[in-house]
């Protein structure tokens, strides 16, 4: 069964392409056949950060026609399993692609044959980035303890509920929610987007009720990385705990990214940490985080809903 995992964050430096790789190789390395997407469009470097300076083919070949199909992209990388479609060499104006090349890429990204493929995503709440994160319910989104990289995570799930409400209604009946939200939470605690699902049920039940069930269907996993001493341990719980009070959604905390200076020598050598420094403790955290996202993908497999798709073709 395929897996497509969007992987990214509200902020830059979180370290999001780092883990990718690193998620990348660990997949790889349990015999998974695994494909890294750079869909940081724009910034890409993920091609860096397993060792291979300059692709030769990327994503833009596809968008631009200079190929016909995406997987003749597809790079090999020196990890057995791995492989790699490169943005190192996409235009210039990459990162505001039309909403019709972005179909077409996330189109011809599910019908890869592939068990695992991860999206490195840019930052931000743009829509390139919110509209790779509707091709799976199985998100990952990356964040360091700072409370900006925290409420920058928040911001790009509370974006991407928004777009999921978007396509639920026509643009009039859109708007006038939108207005009504807006009233409702003026004098109140309420938040915005959970006065948006109140008045979509309570005009559109039927409507409501769908959006509800996407809602709990959708399976998004959290990471913190460059996780200090200080840091409180827990804090990634409350996080989630604090989405799902807000917004209603529920999110799995997968797991705390130990900080370790040894990951910037790592990068610098364009090699893989886990490799580089198996017995550390980050690579144990991401190990671990790793074979629980697995975990829940089994019991997902098991339970046969766990779909791929791309999401209002």
């Amino acid at each position: 069964m395929k897996h497509i995992w969007p992987i990214g964050g509200g902020k830059g430096g979180a370290g999001k392409s780092f883990l990718v790789s690193n998620i990348g190789v660990w997949l790889a390395m349990q015999g998974k056949k695994t494909l890294m997407v750079d869909v940081d469009l724009g910034a890409a470097n993920l091609h860096t950060l397993v060792g291979i300076p300059y692709p030769e083919k990327c994503l833009s070949d596809f968008i631009n026609k200079k190929v016909d199909t995406l997987d003749e992209t597809i790079i090999e990388t020196a990890t057995n399993n791995l492989y790699l479609i490169s943005g190192a060499r996409n235009n210039l104006d990459a990162s505001n692609l039309a909403y019709a090349q972005k179909i077409k890429i996330l189109r011809a990204i599910t019908r890869l044959p592939y068990e695992y493929i991860l999206l490195d995503i840019g930052a931000g709440t743009s829509f390139n980035t919110i509209d790779f994160y509707m091709i799976s319910d199985y998100g990952v989104f990356v964040s360091t303890p700072e409370p900006t990289s925290i409420e920058n995570v928040y911001r790009l799930i509370r974006s991407i509920y928004f777009r999921k409400v978007k396509q639920m209604l026509n643009q009039q009946d859109f708007k006038s929610i939108i207005k009504q939200a807006g009233v409702l939470c003026e004098d109140s605690a309420t938040d915005y987007l959970s006065a948006i699902l109140f008045l979509i049920k309570d005009r559109e039940p039927e409507t409501g009720k769908i959006l509800e069930m996407t809602l709990q269907n959708i399976q998004y996993r959290l990471i913190l990385n460059q996780h200090r001493k200080r840091d409180n341990p827990n804090l990634g719980f409350l996080v989630c705990k604090m989405v799902k009070k807000h917004l209603g959604i529920s999110i799995e905390f997968a797991g705390n990214i130990s900080f370790d200076d040894r990951i910037h020598d790592a990068v610098r050598k364009k090699v893989s940490f886990i490799s580089r420094y198996p017995y550390t403790r980050a690579a144990v955290d991401i190990r671990e985080l790793c074979n629980k996202m697995l975990l829940m993908n089994n019991q997902r497999s098991i339970a046969g809903d766990e779909p791929v798709r791309v999401h209002q073709l």
